[in-house]
């Protein structure tokens, strides 16, 4: 009997899985234990394992496709067994063609088809356009209108804007007054022959407006004779040339200088016309040529790992309250430990070692920050494991050390490297990943003076670390330089108040300005 097999739930936070590489295809023979697909989650790579054995009947995704967890992977069953039933499909009914052809009636003519008028719409000026205002009406109905002369004023979500007609004629109709809305696409005038009827055009259009076409069967614009008005003086007003929009921008790219066109709009205006018929008469361009450029760009799909951090630090950042705590720490002293350790270890080992090594201890004496925000309860963990945020190319890790105040130095420094390079390779498992109780992101190597980090859920804070730099301090009572670092930890207001957080912070200078201690 077919069976089906469902995306499974890979990590605490998986929601969907990319099929990386399918290594079986519909019609192999797939035994229980055998590698079917390799499965791309929000932290890792993965083999999955069947636990069938069979033939492949189904494949619920091509290579690079999402499947959402619990959804069909695949189905694996019998050789030509029937999987309908399994897809809730039925099987599609054969429907019976007529040996004869039937005549092909005329296309009717639509409604309107005669009448010498066109609809003028509402067209889209930017990008995020759904609407336009009437911000003003240049003509009113019953006015005659020219190719290229300003219509309207139109209000977008961007700027106002001029719109010029592409239409000849009298201006029939229009579809709001000023100040009132028009849908992009939707009906902004209709200009034609003086005694067309209008009515039955506009009527057309609107019994249309819920047929799905309706959009796509718009009137191509016809263009009239380009007639070349009597030279008009430009005017300007207080030196200003007036000119459109549109044709400002057309001179722009053509580099025209504005100044020697003569306008033939509304008060002497210059429009689109103005400027394409002063290039044609071979008009000089301005002693400034315009830089022109190509403007590009690529898009790709957002990986896995992408839309979890995007989704798990949109949540936390906009439901946790977040409260900031930032203290300077002067890392003299951690600066000579470091190196006396590192001229004996057989590892080496960093200062995110040492902070690491240093916060532990600091939450074996300050309980209350090692806790975790689960809703409706809060959880005071005993055990110390600390999440350490790691860089690779698809986003941000957090692979776990746990019970990191019982670890050396040493081993803190090992452990470390190894899951920073399976977070590199991939290769992290869930056990890798999940339970951490609080966390720390360095971003001192990239010469960082500090920052402020959102909390990694369920932990209730996370501490941000600066670089490390050299700075005049006053110590007994003489400046001198030191080496200082900034540490700003964010808390989760819900489960730590302030003054805990001060108290663990003060704990955590003490232990990194004395680092003997940490080793009590």
């Amino acid at each position: 009997m077919a069976e089906i097999v469902q995306m499974p739930k890979m990590s605490d936070t998986m929601t969907e899985g990319v099929v990386a590489k399918w290594h079986k295809k519909i019609g192999d023979a797939v035994k229980n234990g055998e590698v079917i697909a390799e499965i791309e989650t929000d932290k890792a790579t993965m083999d999955y394992e069947s636990f069938h054995s069979g033939t492949v009947l189904y494949l619920g995704a091509k290579q690079g496709e999402p499947i959402k967890v619990n959804e069909i992977l695949a189905i694996v069953g019998k050789q030509g067994e029937d999987i309908s039933s399994l897809l809730g499909q039925s099987k599609p009914a054969v429907t019976q063609v007529a040996t004869s052809t039937p005549s092909t009636p005329a296309p009717a003519k639509p409604p309107g088809a005669k009448i010498n008028a066109e609809i003028v719409r509402m067209p889209k000026m930017s990008d995020t356009m759904t609407d336009g205002v009437i911000a003003k009406w240049h003509r009113k109905v019953g006015d005659q209108v020219k190719t290229g002369e300003v219509l309207a004023e139109i209000e977008t979500d961007k700027a106002s804007m001029d719109y010029e007609s592409y239409n000849t004629g009298t201006l029939l109709y229009i579809g709001a007054n000023a100040k009132e809305s028009v849908k992009v696409n939707g009906v902004l005038a209709i200009i034609g022959d003086k005694n067309a009827d209008w009515k039955t055009l506009l009527e057309a259009e609107t019994s249309a407006t819920s047929a799905p076409s309706a959009a796509e069967n718009s009137a191509t614009p016809k263009t009239a004779p380009s007639q070349t008005p009597p030279a008009i003086k430009t005017s300007s007003d207080n030196g200003r040339v007036r000119i459109s929009p549109l044709a400002r921008k057309l001179a722009l790219e053509k580099g025209i200088d504005i100044s020697k066109i003569q306008g033939s709009g509304d008060g002497s205006r210059i429009i689109r016309r103005d400027v394409e018929q002063f290039q044609s008469k071979g008009g000089s361009a301005s002693a400034a040529t315009a830089v022109t450029g190509k403007e590009s760009f690529t898009e790709a799909p957002l990986s896995q790992m992408r839309k979890t951090i995007a989704r798990r630090l949109s949540e936390s950042k906009f439901s946790a309250p977040h409260f900031y705590l930032t203290m300077e720490i002067n890392m003299d002293n951690a600066t000579v430990a470091r190196k006396i350790m590192n001229e004996s270890s057989a590892v080496k080992i960093s200062f995110n070692d040492i902070i690491i090594k240093a916060a532990a201890a600091a939450l074996r004496q300050h309980p209350d920050i090692n806790v975790s925000w689960l809703g409706d309860k809060l959880r005071k963990n005993n055990h110390i494991h600390i999440g350490v945020a790691v860089a690779i190319p698809d986003g941000l890790v957090v692979p776990v050390l746990r019970f990191a105040d019982q670890k050396s130095l040493s081993q803190i420094a090992t452990e470390v490297k190894d899951l920073a390079q399976k977070a590199a390779d991939k290769k992290l498992q869930p056990a890798d990943w999940e339970g951490s109780t609080f966390t720390i992101s360095n971003l001192g190597m990239f010469g960082i003076e500090e920052f402020t980090a959102i909390i990694n859920p369920p932990d209730a804070c996370i501490l941000a670390i600066g670089g490390i730099k050299q700075a005049v301090i006053v110590k007994n009572n003489q400046p001198t330089v030191g080496y200082i670092m900034k540490a700003t930890m964010s808390c989760d207001h819900r489960a730590v108040d302030g003054a805990a957080g001060a108290a663990f912070l003060k704990t955590l200078k003490n232990f990194l300005e004395e680092p003997v201690r940490i080793l009590i």
